[in-house]
């Protein structure tokens, strides 16, 4: 681990390579001479696990904040582009962005991160899924090595476990109103929004709205943009769960 454990600043910028896919085609550069590509535009560097069979459970996920899909190779992966798609921080969102090669002090070594995140403030993060109790030697050294490399381009590095369950189901749940069609009708939003300056149960306050079948989409889309607010980690959203708009003051 001697050559990690000096892998950091102008050094590191050599000591790792980036190897990625752009316009279909395959490029390996050091770190310092490719942490500027746009890697939320990039493909995927190695195909998903489709085969019956094989460990994890592979698919695509529609994010809102892509307008596209999004790949990811098991529900863990899933669940944490669900959050992503919900976090108003993130811009945009790409997985299994590029290899990240380097040399341990015995052999090389390589790293596919799960997940590329560009932030709206311009910065980037790197985000890898893995549950703690599945952890072993060579994953935590990848992605200590990973987080070497991040730090030395002014990247944050996450590793992500499992989810707090209550907030996992509650976001899950409203992510089925994440399209920006949920939103419509306009002036049912708006009403929703007023209506919650004081807050108030969600079947209660969507009654004040109108017919209950077309505003409780709307609302739950509001709840999914962070326009209307609830307690998410407490408990599972129902009916008589207290709803309120984003930025009032019994809010504050």
């Amino acid at each position: 681990m001697e050559a990690l454990s000096r892998a950091y600043g102008d050094e590191a910028l050599t000591a790792f390579e980036l190897d990625f896919l752009s316009d279909g085609e395959r490029r390996r550069l050091p770190l310092g001479a490719s942490w500027q590509v746009s890697f939320e535009a990039v493909e995927p560097v190695r195909p998903f696990g489709w085969d019956k069979g094989t460990p994890g459970f592979a698919g695509w996920y529609y994010s809102a904040t892509m307008r596209d899909h999004v790949g990811y190779e098991s529900w863990l992966e899933r669940g944490r582009l669900i959050l992503l798609d919900r976090d108003p921080q993130v811009k945009a969102i790409s997985s299994q962005p590029f290899w990240l090669h380097w040399h341990d002090g015995q052999r090389q070594r390589r790293h596919a991160p799960d997940y590329f995140v560009r932030l709206t403030d311009g910065g980037a993060r790197i985000v890898d899924v893995r549950a703690a109790d599945e952890l072993d030697e060579a994953t935590e050294e990848a992605f200590d090595a990973t987080g070497h490399a991040c730090r030395a381009v002014g990247w944050e590095f996450e590793w992500a476990g499992r989810p707090e369950p209550v907030v996992m189901a509650n976001v899950r749940w409203l992510s089925r109103y994440r399209r920006a069609r949920c939103g419509r009708p306009v002036p049912v939003a708006d009403r929703l929004l007023e209506v919650f300056r004081e807050p108030m149960g969600l079947w209660e306050g969507a009654g004040l709205v109108g017919d209950r079948l077309q505003v409780v989409p709307v609302l739950f889309h509001l709840l999914w943009s962070g326009a209307l607010k609830t307690d998410l980690v407490g408990a599972l959203m129902e009916t008589g769960s207290l709803i309120w708009t984003e930025g009032n003051s019994w809010a504050a």
